[in-house]
């Protein structure tokens, strides 16, 4: 069972037909949110004005005006540009889901859909949208490569990185010692809490993982040879 959502969340449901509305607000007010809809593009984007929902799930094929044009006039406005979209449509084109994304919706989902996915969905971005923003003190920059402390998270060239626990906390401590060199050993008790004379491939082989997650970024991860590894603020002048 997912925790119910805070009562102020109300959600405004977007789509010209009403059987999507009402299957849509029936299983969110079934989870707790409070709902309203519109029909069209003009009445969601006058409603988003007074009511400020705390998340849109908004339709591409409306009459009049397009999701797409309805969701770059929200993110135009000052109101409305913080508010978050969630994108459900029986458009399934790739070409259509980076239209959504790049104009700033949260996520996209396609028709036919499971009424619990869209709702889970719609608490992740909740959730998300919710989280405090980072301060200066959460946040490593390393080149490319951002480590957000708060958040636990990790993207390079501002694209989101997946990484294990371990993998995450090899990088951190690299980063949070970066420019001085980390043995092989000082890594196994930091990472995995274990005794510095164990012998083991473990550093080396998440080592190599890493960098590969990284992409080019990886390089920036120095191997000093018999002892350990260094993480570099900058390429070296020969990469």
């Amino acid at each position: 069972m997912n925790p119910p959502p805070v009562v102020a969340d109300r959600v405004l449901v977007v789509d010209d037909e009403p059987e999507i509305v009402a299957l849509v607000a029936y299983h969110l007010a079934k989870a707790g949110y409070r709902v309203s809809t519109a029909s069209s593009g003009q009445d969601a984007i006058e409603l988003a004005r007074r009511e400020r929902p705390a998340l849109i799930v908004l339709d591409l094929m409306l009459p009049g005006m397009s999701g797409f044009d309805v969701l770059e006039s929200l993110r135009a406005e000052d109101q409305t540009r913080d508010l978050a979209v969630l994108m459900l449509t029986a458009r399934r084109e790739e070409v259509d889901r980076i239209r959504g994304l790049s104009l700033g919706a949260d996520d996209y989902l396609t028709k036919p859909f499971s009424p619990q996915e869209l709702v889970l969905r719609v608490a992740a971005i909740l959730r998300r949208v919710s989280q405090p923003q980072a301060t200066s003190a959460d946040l490593l920059l390393i080149g490319p490569i951002k480590i957000d402390r708060a958040a636990l998270a990790v993207h390079v060239a501002d694209q989101p990185v997946e990484l294990t626990p371990t993998e995450y906390k090899l990088l951190l401590t690299l980063a949070e010692r970066r420019g001085r060199v980390q043995g092989r050993g000082h890594l196994l008790e930091t990472v995995w809490d274990a005794a510095p004379d164990i012998q083991t491939r473990t550093v080396d082989m998440h080592v190599q993982r890493l960098r590969a997650k990284l992409g080019p970024a990886g390089d920036l991860i120095e191997t000093v040879r018999g002892f350990g590894y260094r993480l570099r603020s900058s390429p070296s002048r020969g990469a």
